[in-house]
């Protein structure tokens, strides 16, 4: 069963279409990586066919709204915060889980706006982001040699053969935990939760421990002052600030429930992906003539592409024009992963042949992936040093080759675990087991994300302010 799968056009594209016309299942003709056959066609096809025929989680007007904003942080006018689980599990579908990663988007969001002084794109990894790639087909557990856990999408963490198989009906299972999820998402950013007038409100405890505390107090209070004078000046209720925008985003892995709910709308031309709001290319599907590939290529979504070491550098140019060939704005947001060890050996030249074929992309940095490695007893982790001394190192090299750094994408939570070592309180990997959740990537913890916002808007302010 191996996730290079030449086979898996199984579901057929409909005889009206021309052979040279783009359909959501276009990528069937394809190889196809990191996508392991389900056992039963039927099964596939019956789950692919009921998927296809439930209402869209978000709509085409969301989508463009967003590339709308995403243009303008092409062009300098915003910033980008990407943030949310390695991947979401069936079993953190929860008011609690949810209401804390709102709080530290938001809270990130407002600490950048703050200390930025520009417009913030909220997109979290939420409502979608079930499915993760893997090195490897299979594992070992005690002996049985199993497929690996590729998120609750495709199949069970619960190490038994039977549980590791893909299981079609997690499609419908991930699209209905993903609905729960925008609507309470949109409720409760509708409805005041997002009041700067009761910052305060957004509080967690353990954010009294931090360091930088004194700093958020401080800024909570300033806002406060600067509502109360608006207020005593104009007859009008803020009511704009009780409303934020947050737009969803996952890796498009699993094309299966993907194209499903790729669908044309009324009064636009294209193809929209009404799963999410973007989706990204991983580092591990970006083949030119892959599945993946031939996918993204034909929807009107805004498209994030991974990209980190290694990586040939004229497949990657090539991969942005076959993407966005008439050079949208909004369209492409490039995410750098190069690890600290790499990030400036390999970026200049990479601004550089971007810039050269004037590709309109915004430009982002992951500092989580490339800077993964094992503790001593087999701990996934990261160092907080080195995820903030590759974003202040990738500002850098954009400031000296005169481009914009336009946003970060970070794997964090809304929760207090401990995953990641540093940071203010100086987490060390001894205290790792603690609390370490996460089934796949070590993510940033409720205290460390809000620091490391502190922190990005300090290198903003070093190469952009005025």
């Amino acid at each position: 069963m191996s996730s290079d799968s030449k086979t898996a056009n199984i579901l057929n594209i409909p005889s009206s279409v021309k052979s040279n016309e783009w359909h959501p299942l276009s990528w069937n003709s394809k190889p196809v990586q990191q996508l392991p056959p389900y056992p039963s066609t039927d099964d596939l096809q019956s789950a692919y066919n009921q998927l296809k025929g439930l209402p869209p989680l978000i709509t085409s007007w969301e989508i463009d709204a967003l590339k709308n904003k995403l243009a303008d942080v092409s062009d300098g006018k915003g910033f980008l915060l990407q943030g949310g689980d390695c991947a979401e599990t069936f079993e953190g579908c929860k008011a609690p889980k949810i209401v804390n990663m709102l709080k530290v988007m938001l809270q990130m969001s407002f600490i950048l706006v703050h200390e930025m002084g520009t417009p913030v794109v909220r997109v979290g990894r939420i409502a979608g982001q079930f499915a993760k790639p893997r090195s490897k087909d299979f594992e070992e557990v005690d002996g049985v040699k199993m497929m690996n856990y590729r998120g609750d999408l495709i199949n069970s963490y619960e190490p038994n053969v039977e549980a590791r198989l893909p299981d079609p009906a997690r499609m419908l299972e991930a699209y209905n935990k993903s609905g729960l999820t925008l609507n309470f998402l949109r409720a409760l950013s509708d409805e005041g939760f997002a009041d700067l007038q009761h910052p305060e409100q957004w509080e967690l405890d353990f954010m009294k421990n931090n360091e930088y505390y004194k700093d958020y107090e401080a800024m909570v209070n300033s806002i406060n002052k600067s509502i109360n004078f608006m207020e005593t000046i104009t007859p009008n209720a803020f009511n704009t600030l009780h409303k934020v925008d947050v737009y969803t985003s996952h890796e498009a892995l699993n094309l299966y429930y993907d194209s499903a709910q790729t669908r044309q709308v009324p009064r636009k031309p294209g193809w929209f992906n009404l799963s999410g709001h973007m989706v990204w290319l991983g580092n591990r599907t970006k083949q030119l003539e892959g599945a993946h590939v031939e996918y993204l290529k034909g929807i009107q979504n805004p498209i994030g592409i991974k990209v980190g070491p290694p990586f040939d550098l004229d497949d990657t140019l090539r991969l942005i024009e076959k993407i966005n060939p008439t050079h949208e704005a909004g369209k492409i947001v490039l995410i750098t992963r190069m690890g600290v060890e790499d990030v400036e050996r390999i970026m200049p030249d990479f601004i550089r042949a971007v810039k050269k074929e004037g590709h309109p992309v915004v430009w982002s940095c992951d500092p989580m992936h490339g800077n993964t490695f094992s503790t001593k007893s087999s701990v996934k982790t990261r160092r907080f040093d080195d995820i903030i001394q590759e974003i202040r190192t990738t500002f850098a090299i954009h400031r000296a080759e005169g481009s914009y750094l336009g946003g970060v994408h970070l794997e964090m939570t809304g929760d207090n675990v401990t995953e990641c070592v540093g940071g203010a309180n100086g987490l060390n990997e001894d205290g790792l087991n603690t609390n370490y959740e996460t089934y796949c990537d070590p993510r940033l913890n409720y205290e460390q994300s809000l620091e490391m916002a502190f922190l990005v808007a300090k290198e903003w302010n070093e190469s952009y302010g005025k």
